[in-house]
């Protein structure tokens, strides 16, 4: 099985290679026979190739049967017409990973803003109000003068129902409770057609669902955590819910998540590139560790491989047990590692 690692920028180099040790642990463990190779993407293609989504990567992205992709600095690429073009975003429309899968949960001894919290948020990943996916070509956002400036949503049954279908599977396998976020008192279209497919979808499921318009549920989520499972909503909406969530589950360090579709699955921290800490050793690399978990575990029931699952579910219980520990955490969560030490701390468990 092939895995591509893309080391991204700023953190990303340091926060991949610490996960790369624990994923090489891992396939050890478990004989899993993981072939791991690698590509360039970000600010390293953009300096050897001139462009920052190469299309030979695309091509090695798609001959893989997973990908790790560290963080990007987006911020600081040329415009799209010089090279710049958002890795993100197009790798999401080029795979078709139309289900952003982000869990959050309060791990024991790890300082959070909250008591108890185990959520996990499916985000649809290729539509809505990012303009740079929503579209077949161009952008959906534009300036018809220099004083006017309109961004186009895009809803669709079908980008919707495949959402909800990956959310019903994930509630069925957990609690069986579902939340859908929308905010169709206002926008009464498209949120309308959102929320009337995802019940439409869940109406075949044995499920509790309940739904709330996204400001009260960026409410609910710090003030009751505990009452949700898994939350399933739009584009804009859950990359903002899940920031929300793992900053109060103890920090984004510690927020994983997969981009995933039919045929293919990216392992990508949700985090950024963190430049202002990049090269100095003390990012935090449990969420880029937990999303390649992620990932052996899509990768395993994707194939019907019980092996992949099974060491999926070591690397959750092995962070649990290293952050349980103060002087297993790196310096952000107050312990004495650097990002190289924790990953090396947690590939040795594993292996022990």
């Amino acid at each position: 099985m092939r895995i591509l690692i893309l080391k991204g920028d700023g953190i990303g180099p340091e926060i991949v290679a610490a996960a790369e040790t624990v994923v090489q642990s891992v396939s050890r463990r478990f004989n899993l026979g993981l072939e791991l190779e690698y590509g360039e993407i970000g600010l390293e293609s953009l300096e050897s190739q001139g462009h920052t989504f190469p299309e030979e990567t695309v091509a090695k992205m798609k001959a893989s049967d997973g990908v790790i992709l560290g963080p990007l600095h987006t911020a600081i690429y040329p415009a799209p017409e010089d090279g710049g073009v958002n890795p993100s975003g197009g790798t999401r429309k080029a795979l078709d990973l139309f289900a952003n899968i982000r869990p959050s949960r309060v791990r024991p001894g790890v300082p959070a803003h909250v008591k108890e919290m185990d959520v996990v948020i499916a985000r649809e990943n290729t539509e809505g109000f990012y303009a740079d996916r929503n579209m077949a070509v161009g952008s959906g956002e534009f300036m018809p003068t220099e004083d006017l400036a309109i961004s186009m949503r895009k809803i669709t049954r079908e980008g919707s129902a495949r959402i909800a279908e990956a959310a019903c599977k994930l509630a069925e396998q957990r609690s069986g409770k579902l939340t859908i976020v929308h905010k169709g008192n206002v926008m009464k279209l498209s949120d309308g057609l959102f929320a009337d497919t995802v019940k439409e979808v869940a109406s075949d499921y044995k499920l509790d669902i309940d739904e709330y318009f996204i400001d009260a549920m960026a409410a609910l989520l710090v003030r009751k955590p505990e009452f949700f499972d898994v939350i399933v909503t739009t584009n804009m909406y859950g990359d903002i819910l899940s920031d929300l969530a793992a900053e109060l589950s103890g920090g984004l360090g510690l927020g994983p998540s997969i981009n995933a579709g039919a045929e293919h699955c990216i392992a990508q921290a949700a985090h950024g590139s963190a430049p202002d800490i990049a090269g100095q050793n003390i990012a935090n690399p449990t969420a880029m560790i937990l999303s390649c978990g992620m990932l052996l575990d899509w990768l395993g029931t994707r194939h019907d491989r019980p092996e992949l699952r099974e060491a999926a579910k070591r690397i959750d219980d092995i962070i649990e047990t290293q952050l349980g520990e103060e002087s297993g955490r790196t310096t952000d969560l107050g312990g004495p590692l650097g990002t190289d030490a924790f990953g090396d701390a947690v590939a040795k468990r594993i292996e022990g």
